[in-house]
Order: C-alpha cells, then structure tokens, then sequence
C-alpha cells in the first residue's frame, strides 16, 4: 500500500535526568518504549535527538556564581571591565552577570539597541526614529536614554533589562554604569579591559577590539574553559549555552558528546537491526515574527550527530515541477512524471532551477529545529524526540 504519512516528529518521555544516570540506556529504552506503546516500528535513517539539557545535566556540567567570578577575576585583574552587547535574558546571562560583576570592581555594561543580538528589545525602529536617534553611530548615556525613551519592558517578560542588569551588578558590590552604542570600540573609551558577550559575531568583535587597542579581550566562550575548584567548564564554548539552573549555579553546555551520539545508534542498530541517526540539539534556529526573537541564544544549534546529518537537504522542489517541466500533465501522469525526475535527481542540485526554494541549510539546523519545537523548552516531559520519515521523498513506499 502506498505510503499516505510523511513526516513524523515525536516527543518521547523520559525519566529526570540526574548526575552520572546512563543516557545510552535511558534512551534507547524510552523510544523503545515508546514504539511498543504507540505501535509504531523503527525505520532506517529514523532520527532520535537529545535536548542538551539532559545530556549536560547527566555530565554533571555545573558551574556556581563563584567559579564565574573567580575565573574573571584571574583573567582580568579584578578592577574595572567593560561587558558588552549581552543578550536580554533572565535565565541565559543574569546570573552569569552576577558571577562577572562579582570577580570585578566595577563594570562598565554596553548594551545594544534597539535589541540585542537575538532580537530581544529594548526599543523599537519607530522610537528610534521619532527621536532621531541613529543607533549605528549615536552613543547614548543612561541618563540620555531614560531622557529621551523612559522605561520600557520587555513584551513578553514585563523586565525593565536596564534596571535589572543595573541590580544584579550592584547586589554584588560592584559599581555600575550603563552606556548603549553599537560598535564595539566605544567600549574603549571607558576602559581597555573588555568581555563580549555576544554568540555568533564574538569572533569579529575580539578581532575589532583588538585592532583598536584594547588591553585584555576575552569572550563568554573563554570564561570557564577549564575546570575552577572543580567546576564545570566547555573547554570549547565556555559559558556560551549556559542557563540558570538556581540562584547561584548555572548549567553549562554539555562538553564533548559525539561517543554519546555513536553509542546511542550502535546499540539501537544492535536491538533493532535500525542504522539511525542520532543528534543532541539545543536551541532552535528561527524567528519569532511577533517577538522579533531569534531564538538561537546557544552557541550551535547542535553540538554532536552522527555522520548521517552531515550537510544539506537535496530535494527538487514539487511545484516548480509541475508549473515548469510537466505544466501540460495532470493526473497519474503527472504523478508519474515527476516520480521519475525525483528518483533520477543528482547527488548535488546545486544550482538547479527546480532546486530553487528549497531550504538551503544544514541538516542539523533544520532538524534541531524541529526537535525544539516539538520538545518545548516547559513541562512538557519529552527530552528525547524520534523523528520518522524525514528523509523520505515523494517516491518512498
């Protein structure tokens, strides 16, 4: 019988996941599980994803406030550093903040506006405009932008960010003052000891700095590189992906995981006879068009995957078929036709016209993406996701 389902994400529970639990068997099981409940079969090149939660929680990837500090501390003398272009976030910087401001005497906090890099805002284009403001070159003093904007909170999460940055540098005994500019060397013009904050453009901007003169550069990707009187640490992305785990910890993305991946998929090919692919996501990479969001707060959208998620989609695009190639054909002839085109496609349709609004992406993105959507990031319960028939075509029976 011709196969009538495409596509099929789903959200498989699993137990807490503690310090030291086995995630191999804990996952295996749980899909397991979860096919002899719902009675559904594993298929080839099925996918099974982990959220990096629990992988980093199963690590016992932990970091406190004081392990921040002391790392910041050694690295950039304990007296006044400026952090720049933060993300707005409770439970993604505000306690990494705290543990910043408590290794330093004062802080000198450059945000970016009208929003930061992931689009939460601060402020809109239309307030920027009605003032006259050109947030590319103007530099704005905290008094000037409680002058001219008030306070504004965040849409969703009711936060004054201004304020509450402001307090949470203060609350541990360091000096604060607020300065909002777009471009990284203003942040010179304060102090020569700089922190970027930011994710996907950190490398650019240390470059920047650098060039411009600046004494000490570091990123969130070089704090807690290594372990801090025991500590945590991502020798790889430091505190990029970490998240708020209580008033005073934070979990710090999950460290080296590719044997994880592998082994997941060996042993499900060994109880099953499956060769699945097997990934740890993280954050999604998409686009609130209400929010203005970006949701990619983590350093990657995928940190581990097995060989089989290498690269992009290769798929024709099914209506630039029939409107263009077989615009004279209906029916079972149609069907036919673009059938063949399908299975007769190259390895490589870059460049292709009927390629042409295909998503070009990579694979994990895509994938992550979904697996995000699907889990939640609240109660929902379902850590592990299986995907089916991701890699299925028009063709497949």
């Amino acid at each position: 019988m011709e196969r009538k389902v495409g596509t099929v994400s789903r959200g498989i529970r699993g137990p807490i996941i503690r310090e030291g639990d086995n995630l191999v068997d804990i996952t295996v099981n749980s899909v397991l599980e979860a096919a002899e409940s719902e009675g559904f079969q594993l298929r080839d090149r099925d996918v099974i994803a982990l959220t990096e939660s629990i992988v980093a929680r199963a690590q016992g990837n932990y970091a406190t406030v004081d392990d921040i500090a002391t790392d910041v501390k050694n690295k950039f003398g304990g007296e006044t550093v400026g952090v720049i272009f933060p993300i707005l976030s409770r439970n993604r910087f505000a306690i990494n903040l705290k543990g910043i401001a408590k290794g330093c005497k004062k802080v000198v906090l450059m945000l970016s506006y009208p929003s930061d890099e992931v689009g939460n805002a601060l402020l809109t284009y239309d307030q920027l405009d009605e003032a006259g403001i050109n947030p590319y070159s103007d530099v704005l003093t905290l008094e000037k932008y409680r002058e001219l904007f008030g306070k504004n909170v965040h849409e969703f999460t009711g936060v004054d960010y201004v304020d509450y940055y402001s307090e949470v540098i203060k609350e541990v005994g360091a000096e604060v003052e607020v300065i909002f500019a777009n471009q990284a060397k203003t942040i010179l013009d304060y102090t020569d000891c700089v922190l970027t904050c930011d994710i996907h453009t950190r490398q650019r901007t240390k470059r920047i700095l650098k060039a411009a003169g600046a004494k000490i550069v570091y990123g969130l990707d070089d704090i807690l590189t290594s372990s801090v009187n025991g500590s945590g640490y991502n020798e790889k992305y430091g505190l990029l992906g970490s998240n708020k785990s209580t008033e005073d910890k934070i979990k710090l993305f999950p460290k080296e995981c590719k044997d994880l991946v592998l082994a997941i998929q060996a042993s499900i090919l060994e109880k099953t006879g499956k060769h699945v692919e097997v990934m740890v996501y993280g954050d999604g990479a998409f686009k609130d068009p209400q929010g203005k969001i970006w949701e990619l707060a983590d350093p990657v959208v995928s940190p581990a995957f097995t060989d089989g998620l290498i690269g992009t989609p290769n798929e024709l695009k099914l209506k630039y078929l029939a409107d263009n190639d077989f615009a004279n054909l209906n029916g079972a002839a149609l069907k036919e036709a673009i059938s063949n085109s399908i299975k007769s496609k190259q390895d490589n349709l870059v460049g292709n016209m009927a390629s042409q609004g295909t998503t070009p992406r990579q694979l994990t993105d895509l994938i992550g993406s979904l697996c995000d959507l699907t889990s939640g990031s609240g109660d929902k319960g379902t850590p592990i996701i299986l995907i089916q028939g991701y890699f299925d075509n028009f063709t497949t029976q």
